[in-house]
């Protein structure tokens, strides 16, 4: 297990994400934002201003993931959690996806949630479904071929849930 630390992100941590975001969405395999999102862009979409967060993993202050959590839904379904992770990929396979999720799970409950949604785990990322559904995710509902993957074709994405 690594010596990971997971913090909240402020906007002087955008320079350590940002090659992380822009390795893991380019790969086009994990995420349904066009691979050549700008910078810019990307920053909107990870940093949204509050309630959401966005937290950094680090390792020897070095930034090694981060995660955006959020309301899945304003107002009244604002008590049920939304995350998104990325670890860098140099990093991966080596506890930094474990930890940084049990870390924003910790948030999610001390933020208040009582349940955390993901809402397009791509079928095809085994290695995400494997670790969600080992920290207690279900699969709720998939809907077929709704992502199109860079070697595999059209697969679906599953629609993940767990009470917190």
């Amino acid at each position: 297990m690594v010596d990971l630390r997971v913090r909240v992100a402020g906007p002087q941590d955008w320079p350590a994400i940002w090659p992380i975001w822009h390795r893991v969405v380019a790969s086009g395999d994990t995420y349904t934002w066009a691979p050549d999102t700008p910078e810019a862009q990307a920053r909107a979409l990870w940093m949204p201003p509050a309630p959401a967060v966005t937290l950094v993993a680090e390792v020897d202050e070095v930034a090694v993931g981060t995660a955006l959590l959020k309301p899945v839904q304003p107002g009244l379904g604002d008590h049920v959690a939304n995350a998104g992770f990325m670890v860098d990929p140099d990093r991966a396979g080596g506890g930094v996806g474990r930890g940084l999720a049990e870390a924003t799970l910790v948030e999610a409950r001390r933020r208040g949630y009582r349940a955390m949604q993901f809402n397009a785990v791509v079928e095809a990322n085994t290695r995400a479904v494997g670790l969600w559904r080992s920290l207690g995710f279900e699969i709720v509902g998939t809907i077929p071929e709704a992502f199109r993957h860079p070697t595999q074709g059209l697969v679906g994405l599953h629609i993940m849930h767990r009470a917190l």
